[in-house]
């Protein structure tokens, strides 16, 4: 916004993108409350521009105005809701109309800073848009996105439109769709949704009223679908009711006409569990732009689904329609072709543009069918294999765009100058849509490839999606630059789309993995700092992650093998690792930290493909026989000390069994399918050998009886069926993975004992044990079984400081009662079982060991639904 007169801020001529403005009344306080001016309304939308007008491109834009200001609470202001332009418009705003039957409304199209800054002048606060956008000579389009407005009734906060917003997530990701959330600047939250423009907006007002009702079906106490306003007292409203086409929704990033300059401000799904979540102004925004970017990235016009219109004739898709609609031809040097482009080609060019845009960036560009597949790569390609960087999917572009370069104008989309980097040509050696592309390129002997190494390269891109949308990748060095032989590169291969091998076919089966890494291990690693690794954590903005858990079941679970995944399950102690250049941290279950018990596992930082990430996995210690066993895990469990840690490390080994990989380099991966973090997890994990600390054991491709005969035959404990479309859900018990064990086991709260016999006498001869009911505890039986005396002297002296005179619970039969000592239940065991009684008591429980990385509030009744069904 360039000025191109002096004189007092009351009044300004200013020239915007070649287009003169006279702004007037600069100093008017158009908030009261905060003492918001003009001139300050008109510099949030100038610095906001380039993230705003995307989501109101060539849409009709409705406003609202103040023009004497917002005012108070005592005395509002007066607000005029406008939809036709003014007669004073300038000639250069963009507008299209829509015929009434007894009239036409000629709307303004919020397409650049200039239009902006003109509304603005006007006190034109608000903007608010359809959810469909108008596409060549003004017809009208099929919607390009969904919309859910999360509207609080009296006695509901934001708190509960987030926990419905979760809720409603929930749902959409089941149909596919990638849901965002917008905090509205007002009251409540929106929840956006790409579409792919193959629905009528009749069609999307359809589904999204069925979901609001699905939603208000399954919490009565908490949603409401019907707008009535008595209905709403203490609910939420899921009000469905935008996605018609004559209504509209308030733009991301446009300001409200509250007392306080909100914003309708995009956020992320970590931000929605923040207790203290509120509305953010429009400071906030500009503040947080710079770090976080835009939450709603890959939403603009259809993006995140990445689908193309089908022709208006009926004949082949037109991949370009997206890239035409982002650019007008008349303003930009770019080639914009002609509407309808032919899509076969079998060329293989490629080409990385250095693009000086607001954020320097390179554009990698791939030739496929007649197009241009391209990626924006913030940090460039990478140059070496242990640094992955973030890669976004764009719009396809045109194969002439592969030999432009030039200066994109201010206020078109990508304004900034273009400089070829590197082009060439490729070979594909994988191409699987939406999932994994491998190539490999052949750049110019001057080119940026050839500045740091050889101008050949072989490149993987591996999706990911993640938190800021389903456009994300990995831009990955691979380790192996030989080429190798070229595989198949059209549709997916089927063993790839179910994300695991057979154990015939692999050498990490579960007999070979186990066994061989049972003998001749490296020693042990240097421990991190602590403190460095927590603040190397912090920095990098991962996340501190919950285990998902699994829930007990039976055959009756897993209702189609094909929909689910089979693993092993693993004797030890769940952890979670989070490796950063500083070194690994561990943190148990219950959110200990248990890095110094166990230094081998520093072995994890040199396996990642990666400088930081957060894994999912088990620590296990195996016997002779290369089988886990939990009785060798034990004495590593409570070890503070770094020496006494070493000395055990040497004496009994453990491996780390990662099973998820939940965050990569910056990329959370928690919303990826099972099978996508899978992939993922494959390759960002080395495990060139057997005799290593760190394992990642395969995902079995075996129907689930197969899998369980498989894990019996092996002694293993039984087996997880994780369902393949699943996502992670972080600190939850989930009917997403199944527990199918060949052995009953339970977790328990040690609430007494009894004094033994013999030898035994005044000593500990059987526990008395019980898990958490509620708020209560039950009681579920006494165990003296499996107690060896190394187990009686590590429970005996904790069971003598927990004494107490009364019981904690009131369940316990007077036979077991009659001589029992109480303690105070904090203590957690596990404990073997045959079975249980009708009234949840243990038949044969046997005592395993304690379990320090466990809380009693971690505790849970696992009994199979099915199973509990048939005991009552």
């Amino acid at each position: 916004m360039a000025r191109t007169g002096t004189g007092p801020q009351q009044r300004e001529t200013v020239n915007v993108d070649g287009h003169r403005l006279r702004l007037t009344s600069l100093d008017k306080v158009l908030y009261p409350e905060t003492g918001t001016t003009k001139a300050d309304v008109l510099s949030y939308y100038a610095a906001i521009a380039d993230e705003l007008i995307p989501y109101a491109r060539d849409r009709p834009a409705t406003r609202k105005r103040w023009v004497n200001g917002v005012g108070t609470p005592e005395k509002p202001g007066e607000v005029f809701f406008q939809k036709n332009i003014d007669d004073s418009a300038p000639s250069w705003v963009k507008r299209y109309s829509i015929e009434h039957k007894d009239h036409a409304t000629v709307y303004p199209l919020v397409n650049d800073l200039a239009t902006l800054t003109w509304l603005a002048q006007l006190a034109a606060l608000e903007i608010h848009v359809p959810q469909w956008q108008f596409g060549p000579r003004g017809v009208r389009q099929n919607p390009d996105r969904l919309v859910l407005d999360l509207d609080p009734g009296e006695g509901t906060s934001l708190a509960e439109c987030a926990e419905v917003a979760r809720l409603a997530r929930g749902i959409l990701t089941d149909m596919g769709l990638d849901a965002r959330p917008v905090t509205s600047g007002s009251k409540g939250i929106h929840l956006y949704a790409a579409l792919d423009r193959r629905q009528t907006s009749e069609d999307v007002s359809a589904v999204a009223h069925e979901l609001a009702r699905a939603l208000e079906a399954d919490h009565p106490d908490l949603v409401v679908s019907d707008m009535k306003k008595t209905l709403r007292k203490g609910k939420v409203l899921v009000d469905w009711s935008q996605n018609n086409a004559n209504k509209t929704t308030i733009c991301p990033y446009s300001l409200r006409g509250r007392f306080h300059p909100t914003v309708a401000a995009p956020r992320t799904w970590a931000e929605l569990e923040d207790p203290e979540l509120g509305q953010l102004t429009y400071e906030q925004v500009l503040d947080r732009i710079e770090d976080v970017g835009d939450p709603l990235g890959g939403m603009r016009g259809g993006e995140a689904d990445a689908a193309a219109l089908p022709a208006e004739d009926g004949g082949p898709q037109d991949k370009l329609h997206k890239y035409r609609s982002m650019r007008d031809a008349a303003k930009t040097p770019e080639p914009v072709p002609h509407e309808q482009v032919a899509v076969e080609g079998y060329g293989n060019s490629f080409v990385i543009q250095e693009h000086h845009a607001r954020r320097l960036h390179w554009d990698f560009r791939l030739e496929r069918d007649g197009v241009l597949v391209s990626w924006a790569v913030p940090k460039g390609p990478p140059t070496t294999p242990s640094k992955n960087h973030l890669a976004v999917q764009t719009e396809d572009h045109p194969l002439d765009y592969g030999g432009f370069e030039g200066t994109i104008p201010k206020g078109e989309y990508g304004a900034g100058e273009v400089i070829i980097w590197d082009h060439g040509t490729y070979e594909a050696e994988k191409w699987r849509p939406g999932k994994e592309v491998i190539a490999i390129v052949h750049g110019q002997p001057d080119g940026g490839l050839a500045r740091d190494g050889s101008a050949d390269r072989r490149f993987a891109f591996i999706h990911t999606g993640g938190e800021d949308g389903k456009n994300n990748w990995l831009l990955h060095l691979m380790k192996d630059q030989r080429p190798g032989p070229a595989e198949d590169a059209g549709e997916p291969e089927d063993s790839s789309s179910h994300g695991g091998r057979t154990p015939e076919s692999s050498d990490e089966n579960p007999v070979q993995t186990v066994s061989a890494a049972a003998t001749s291990r490296p020693g042990p690693l240097p421990l991190p700092d602590a403190a460095a690794v927590k603040t190397d954590i912090r920095e990098s903005g991962m996340p501190a992650v919950k285990p998902m858990l699994a829930t007990l079941g039976t055959r009756a679970d897993v209702n189609d093998d094909a929909e689910w995944a089979f693993e092993m399950k693993w004797d030890g102690v769940r952890a979670i690792a989070e490796v950063t250049p500083e070194g690994t941290r561990l943190i148990s279950r219950n959110g200990n930290d248990m890095t110094t018990a166990y230094p081998e596992l520093q072995e994890l930082g040199d396996r990642l493909n990666g400088e930081r990430a957060v894994l999912d996995g088990e620590i296990v210690a195996l016997n002779k026989a290369g089988r886990p066993d939990f009785g060798l895990l034990q004495p590593r469990m409570n070890l503070s000390r770094a020496k006494d840690a070493e000395a055990a490390a040497a004496k009994t080994p453990v491996q780390f069994m990662a099973f998820d990989l939940l965050w990569l380099d910056g990329n959370s991966l928690a919303d990826l399918t099972y099978e996508q973090r899978r992939e993922i997890l494959e390759q960002a994990v080395e495990t060139a050998d057997a005799h290593g600390h760190i394992q990642v054991p395969p995902a079995l491709d075996l129907s689930m009886d197969e899998a369980v005969a498989a894990s019996k035959e092996l002694g293993l404990e039984g087996v997880v069926a994780k369902r393949r479309a699943s996502d992670y859900s972080s600190g939850q018990r989930s009917r997403s993975w199944i527990k199918l064990k060949n052995q009953l086991t339970q977790e328990v709260v040690v609430v007494g004992w009894r004094p033994g016999q013999g030898n035994r006498a005044n000593k500990v001869g059987s526990l008395l044990v019980a898990v958490p009911e509620g708020t209560d505890l039950k009681y579920i039986g006494r165990v003296g079984s499996g107690l060896s005396e190394r187990d009686l002297a590590a429970v005996g002296a904790r069971l003598k400081k927990l004494g107490r005179k009364t019981p904690p619970l009131d369940d316990v039969p007077r036979a077991d009662a009659s001589d029992a000592r109480w303690v105070r239940p904090v203590l957690v065991g596990e404990v073997t079982y045959a079975e249980r009684t009708g009234t949840g008591k243990l038949r044969h429980p046997v005592w395993r060991g304690l379990r320090p990385d466990k809380r009693p509030s971690d505790v849970v009744a696992e009994v199979p639904e099915t199973a509990a069904a048939k005991d009552s």
